[in-house]
């Protein structure tokens, strides 16, 4: 480089003090320099960010450590001990043998504490569990009599912060307390190393010189006039500054957006409906019999206060005869004696089909299109594809000439207005439709069909209860099944955890980019 042009480089006064210090010295981390300098090791990074834009520093890698700090719960388990030992201490004292009773009422642990106490008790093998006479009994089978791994880890860690690479043989115990809840907080720190590069040798010495600039006017200054004798900082506008992360919606609540927008073009119009409904909407307007497994408490969540609501009686008269006899639907129905009681219960809706079934009631206009997105509650066991809350997209079509061919018309165009051109029907079941079938699409990526839902025809047992004599069109399609193929997640449970490292990386082009591909 020449020196000409090295001249019209422009250099922040601490820009220059961090070169001056690396040129003289050679490359230094940057706690060192912000130890040297007396800043904090922030402005040093800023500085070496801008002088690699300049092309005058290069900064590298040097170490990652892995600090561990004592957490919420760490902090207080350092005063009284562990949970566990606690618990085996108490249990001496006891003569070695008690009843959670015992234990509770020497209120040395409180309920969580306790939970956990009996959980690493038992897996270190210090105490048997066993109930008798509706009694839970403890037995303890061996007592830790010189403190554990754990415990020296937290007394290690009373005195401060450690580098978990320090901790030697307590090591692995650092790292089975870092992921017992609350009890520890280990962070990775990364070290860099700040190094001149060839072009900052060739700078003059006189463009290093610190030299008092004015930054900001003031009153005072102008007044005196000092500002005629002073120079100006200029300001480079290209000057790397940190990323403004404005507010704006939740990656989820674009795609729901997204998803109502094809709807209201389709010539759909949008319902709503309640959140806590009536089991007679939610199972028994469906024509779902009362001994169904999907209303037993393990899947669906009933309220305790209030416990019951009123069905409409008219109406309940005649859903129950269908579920008994058929009624006069041609159907022989369930054969069984239906309950007015069991169909008052109030649950969190299982499904949105109970909304649009409570609209078709209400509602004679024809034909009818309307959709609905809204919350749905399963008692389910949570894991990647699985939520206990999540979101149903859910439709019917009420028209005299309605079909399934033209139901599977708008599934499809539905799909392909998100980009997903390639969809198949599989012959399926469910109590209130018939035909039935569920939604495949094909992901190219994956190179594998998902399923996001399903669909059918409400059978007369719904329908003619209703007074209702067209066919109905239905389906019910997964919302956050949908979000796993359009937002690039693996995890269902992302949406919800507010990882803000996912949320702003959410670019919410990439959706619209699908809606208008089509």
């Amino acid at each position: 480089m020449s020196r000409q042009g090295a001249e019209n480089i422009e250099l922040h006064p601490l820009e220059k003090r961090v070169l001056s210090l690396i040129l003289s010295e050679g490359p230094l981390g940057f706690d060192e320099v912000a130890a040297r300098l007396g800043v904090n090791v922030g402005a040093v990074a800023k500085s070496a960010e801008w002088l690699a834009e300049k092309g005058l520093a290069e900064s590298s890698k040097a170490s990652v450590t892995h600090v561990a700090t004592l957490g919420e719960e760490g902090l207080v388990f350092v005063e009284k001990g562990l949970p566990e030992r606690r618990l085996v201490d108490a249990l001496r004292s006891m003569g070695g043998e008690a009843t959670l009773a015992q234990i509770e009422a020497m209120g040395i642990l409180d309920k969580n504490e306790l939970n956990i106490g009996i959980i690493w008790a038992k897996r270190n093998g210090w105490i048997t569990v066993s109930k008798s006479d509706n009694e839970v009994r403890f037995r303890l089978e061996r007592y830790p009599d010189s403190k554990t791994d754990e415990e020296l880890v937290l007394e290690v860690l009373k005195r401060g912060a450690a580098n978990l690479e320090d901790m030697g043989p307590l090591q692995k115990a650092c790292e089975r307390l870092g992921r017992r809840p609350r009890i520890l907080r280990i962070n990775e720190v990364t070290r860099y190393i700040l190094t001149p590069t060839k072009k900052a040798l060739s700078l003059s010495p006189e463009l290093l010189e610190e030299t008092e600039e004015i930054s900001q006017l003031t009153p005072e200054l102008i007044s005196s006039g000092a500002w005629r004798e002073r120079g100006f900082r200029r300001y480079d506008v290209t000057t790397p500054v940190k990323a403004f992360q404005a507010p704006r919606p939740h990656p989820l609540t674009y795609l729901i957006q997204l998803v109502k927008s094809i709807f209201i073009e389709l010539g759909f119009e949008e319902v709503q409906g309640p959140l806590v409904e009536l089991a007679f909407w939610n199972f028994d307007a469906l024509f779902q019999p009362q001994d169904h497994p999907a209303r037993e408490m393990h899947d669906t969540f009933y309220l305790a206060t209030p416990a019951k609501g009123d069905p409409p009686k008219e109406l309940s008269a005649i859903v129950g005869r269908v579920h008994r006899d058929g009624g006069e639907t041609g159907s022989r129905g369930w054969g069984y004696e239906w309950s007015i009681e069991e169909a008052s219960r109030l649950v969190l809706r299982t499904h949105t089909t109970a909304t649009t079934i409570r609209h078709l009631a209400q509602s004679s206009k024809r034909p009818l299109k309307v959709f609905t997105i809204d919350r749905v509650y399963r008692n389910e066991r949570v894991d990647w594809r699985r939520l206990a809350e999540f979101h149903q997209v859910e439709g019917i079509l009420v028209d005299k000439s309605a079909n399934l061919r033209q139901l599977m018309g708008l599934i499809r165009e539905f799909y392909s207005r998100l980009g997903l051109k390639k969809v198949r029907f599989r012959p399926s079941y469910f109590p209130y439709t018939e035909p039935s079938a569920e939604v495949d699409v094909y992901v190219e990526r994956r190179g594998s069909w998902v399923e996001l839902g399903g669909m059918g025809i409400f059978r007369p047992e719904v329908t003619l209860p209703l007074e209702v004599s067209e066919p109905v069109l239905a389906w019910g399609l997964g919302l956050e099944r949908l979000a796993l193929l359009l937002l690039d997640v693996n995890d269902a449970r992302i949406l919800y955890q507010n990882d803000l490292r996912w949320l702003y990386s959410f670019n919410p082009l990439k959706l619209e980019r699908l809606r208008v591909s089509f």
